[in-house]
């Protein structure tokens, strides 16, 4: 029998409001993990409440107090990586290896995150004025809400979490509906690190009552979402007058050159189409490639594409696991589809495989236009187009010719294409004869147009969830007036 599992508000586990609860199976068997509470709109204003009362005492410890819990987090986390990767495989679908790192990934952001609580650095400048001494400090938010998606379901949340707590803020994380049990393992272990009652509060729920609540409750004064952009527009326009973070996918390209490495760039192009089933907002569904290579790189790319196995992600002889749900199936299976009407060929995949399990072939597309709806849209499944071009400048126009901006790439040994490529390339994040995933907590990550304006991780992801504050000391013994003669 399947475990039950409750909110975490105010520091106790509790049920719900609404008496309902929703199912988490695992997307490679349809095996049960768990049967959770679901939170509603009243649960989200009990722990929004608990957050308010927590604040004070939370913000007032000193940075590097708060950091020593990160710490021990980020222990608690590598002391049990091994079966938190497996809770990911099973309730997520990717396969073990990337399970891995994604709960390697919430472990380097609180280590480094914890190490902020020491340079959590304001600046000194000088007063036009004498006898005035300026400086900035930096201040948290208050009550942070964090709406996470799937994909990765410990990494996510981590990502928010961590710099929001060592700023001073205190928050309720919603996690999406089909990773609960993930969200949970992670509170759990804050809770065991010693998180004070009421600082971290989890209500998992639909987006329609929990999402809606947590996007419009007016004590939340900072907001940090991972997911779609439709999703990601109804929020700007409901959120109110409070801080906004939005990461909302990409369309990411790899541009192959004429000189490439092709055996490096074929790496790249698996890695970056299909690990994680496709199922990464920087993943690469698109190659932009040179008409010189394009026969040549084909034969290799559908070659090895063909030899990629689909199964439980738990195996170490699968290659690609499922998609999360029966939606993203679907999803994929009408992207598909849409491909062949406008005129694409299908050069392998394209079909859901018979049996237990929402796994969908790894799909390559040749003979696309820029402008087909394959290439423009994101399908967040294993699905590949490829685009010809003659010139870099095709290149980049094509690259840049989406409404997303996350992530690109290049491949090429020559150094000139390789710096004019990261000059023009409308991306956040530009890799160099690498794929379009792998970014490194220490760095910011986020990206541009329909992308959002978020940078998460390194120090601006301290800007995210901190702002800072203005202080002049006058020290003269008398008024003196700014800017009056």
């Amino acid at each position: 029998m399947a475990s039950s599992y409750k909110l975490f508000i105010n520091g106790k586990w509790v049920n719900g409001s609404s008496g309902k609860t929703f199912r988490s199976t695992n997307p490679a068997t349809g095996r049960l993990l768990g049967v959770f509470q679901e939170g509603n709109e009243k649960d989200v204003k009990k722990a929004v409440a608990a957050a308010e009362k927590a604040y004070p005492k939370w913000s007032e410890l000193p940075p590097p107090t708060r950091a020593a819990i990160l710490f021990k987090v980020a222990e608690l986390l590598k002391k049990d990586k091994q079966r938190l990767g497996r809770l990911v495989t099973n309730e997520m679908g990717k396969v073990l290896p990337e399970a891995l790192g994604d709960v390697q990934e919430a472990i380097d952001v609180f280590e480094y995150m914890a190490g902020e609580g020491r340079r959590f650095f304001g600046h000194t400048t000088t007063s036009e004025l004498p006898d005035k001494f300026a400086m900035t400090i930096r201040q948290p938010e208050g009550v942070c809400g964090l709406i996470t998606p799937w994909n990765f379901p410990m990494a996510i949340p981590a990502w928010k979490m961590a710099p929001a707590l060592i700023c001073g803020n205190t928050l309720v994380l919603k996690p999406s509906s089909d990773t609960p049990l993930c969200a949970t393992a992670l509170v759990q272990i804050l809770e065991k690190a010693g998180v004070p009652p009421g600082v971290v509060n989890l209500v998992p729920g639909p987006g329609s009552t929990v999402g809606q609540e947590i996007v419009k409750n007016d004590k939340i004064r900072c907001l940090s979402f991972t997911g779609s952009r439709g999703t990601g527009e109804w929020i700007l326009a409901n959120a109110g007058l409070k801080k906004v973070g939005l990461e909302l996918g990409g369309k990411n390209p790899i541009i192959i050159m004429d000189d490439a490495d092709l055996e490096l760039a074929l790496e790249g192009v698996i890695w970056g189409a299909f690990g994680t089933t496709g199922q990464r907002c920087t993943a690469a569904s698109r190659v932009i490639i040179h008409k010189k290579v394009k026969a040549r790189f084909l034969k290799m790319l559908v070659s090895a594409t063909k030899k990629l196995k689909l199964g439980d992600g738990t195996k170490s002889t699968t290659d690609v696991g499922p998609l999360v749900n029966r939606a993203a199936v679907e999803k994929s299976a009408r992207y598909a589809e849409i491909g062949k009407k406008e005129g694409a060929r299908m050069l392998c995949g394209g079909k859901a495989p018979r049996g237990k399990g929402f796994f969908f072939q790894p799909t390559i597309f040749s003979e696309v236009g820029r402008n087909m709806r394959i290439a423009q849209e994101e399908i967040f499944g294993p699905l590949l187009s490829l685009i010809e071009f003659k010139s870099l400048d095709e290149a980049i126009a094509i690259a840049n010719g989406v409404q997303y901006g996350l992530s690109s790439s290049i491949y090429t040994k020559d150094v000139s294409n390789a710096f004019r490529a990261i000059q023009r390339l409308e991306t956040g994040l530009t890799y160099v004869n690498s794929s379009t995933i792998g970014s490194e907590v220490h760095l910011p990550f986020g990206g541009v147009k329909g992308t959002g304006f978020t940078r998460e991780a390194g120090i601006e992801g301290i800007d995210e969830f901190s702002h800072s504050k203005t202080v002049y000391v006058d020290y003269s013994g008398k008024l003196q007036k700014a800017q009056i003669d």
